[in-house]
């Protein structure tokens, strides 16, 4: 069985000042020598001790109080001893702006402290709501293997508008990949309105028609509240539901709310089934009904492969978009036959190329989900 896991891989990896907050007081200690390396090396006429006043500075935007504190009495105890010793003296002034500067940069780092402990309460309320999204499922959940991957473009909010789950029903396996329309904290709200409802109607429901009208219903009611709330705007969600019947092992039930079609990979071939012909959720009573519920045939085996429009609408610095069906023929090709095409194995790599493509720079974003019978 495959775990399920979420990885912070290419340019979702944290920030280097974060990756590596505890080492900061490297850098200070670095400048520090410098200088003092600078002065010592360069000619008489040349001085650089004044240059410590950097030193506080930089710890102070790098280190905690305490520590940017010790490098300020550092400083302050030190100039005395170089200025003059390989250079010409700087005299009281520059002893005074040393002072200062060093004096100055411990309430700076107290402030910054302050800030980074803000934003890190902010990014465990964003993780907390991703969780509630974004759940994650243990291996061989509802009998089937499945991975996901989720690439927000915005590293730091952790979770947009796009949204996956997989269930273990009486029914056999479901799972749902959607992408809701728009940006922002409206677009997470919508998403969390969805796998909801998905989570309790696909668990009761026996048919996957009515699962789609409790989707179809429950952002109509999510829209009315947010139009009294003062929204100017009400959102759809594209979206694919596949059940895996356990009357019926070798063909799965596919409801297509206007996405693009999931593709299935073998261990010799790669197939997308058609794309959604039904309205997006939301948008039924425009169009005067829900997407059909279709039976497609799944061979023992293969992997079904949905993403967002983030992944296949990603794009490089000339504006291409991403080659999904090349990458996975290519993925294909590779396996040659083999065992190797696993639905962690799939995602892994189509991530991993979604990245190299967009050198970390997506607009939008990106949610993939495999999932196989064993």
């Amino acid at each position: 069985m495959v775990r399920w896991r979420r990885r912070l891989t290419g340019a979702e990896r944290l920030p280097v000042l974060v990756q590596y907050g505890n080492r900061s007081w490297l850098v200070p200690t670095a400048l520090c020598a410098v200088i003092v390396g600078a002065d010592a090396a360069t000619p008489h006429s040349f001085a650089a001790a004044s240059w410590l006043v950097l030193v506080p500075a930089v710890a102070g935007g790098l280190c905690g109080p305490v520590v940017t504190a010790v490098f300020a009495v550092v400083v302050v105890a030190a100039y005395p001893l170089v200025d003059g010793r390989w250079g010409p003296p700087q005299g009281l002034g520059v002893f005074f702006l040393v002072v200062t500067g060093s004096a100055l940069a411990v309430p700076l780092s107290v402030l910054r402290a302050r800030a980074a402990r803000y934003v890190e309460r902010l990014r465990g309320a964003a993780e907390t709501t991703r969780q509630v999204v974004l759940r994650p499922v243990p291996a061989g959940w509802g009998g089937v293997d499945s991975a996901a991957r989720y690439l927000a473009a915005d590293v730091e909010a952790r979770v947009g508008g796009d949204f996956y789950d997989v269930l273990a029903t009486p029914y056999g396996a479901r799972v749902i990949l959607g992408d809701v329309q728009g940006k922002g904290l409206p677009a997470v709200s919508v998403a969390a309105a969805l796998v909801g409802s998905f989570r309790e109607a696909a668990f009761h429901e026996e048919d996957l028609a009515t699962v789609a009208s409790w989707l179809e219903e429950r952002l109509h009611r999510q829209n009315m509240l947010s139009t009294q709330l003062g929204a100017t705007e009400e959102r759809f969600a594209t979206a694919v539901i596949i059940g895996f019947p356990q009357d019926a092992p070798g063909e799965i039930a596919v409801v297509n709310f206007g996405h693009d079609g999931p593709h299935v990979l073998s261990r010799d071939r790669v197939r997308q089934l058609a794309a959604g012909q039904g309205s997006p959720i939301g948008l039924a009573h425009l169009t005067g009904g829900l997407p059909p519920v279709e039976r497609v045939p799944l061979d023992p085996g293969e992997t079904v492969l949905i993403v967002s429009d983030g992944v296949t609408e990603a794009r490089d610095r000339s504006g291409t978009f991403f080659p999904l069906r090349a990458r996975l023929d290519g993925l294909v090709r590779r396996a040659d036959g083999s065992a190797a095409i696993t639905p962690e194995g799939i995602v892994d790599d189509v991530t991993a190329a979604v990245l190299r493509h967009t050198g970390g720079r997506r607009t939008d974003d990106c949610a993939l989900l495999a999932v196989r019978r064993p």
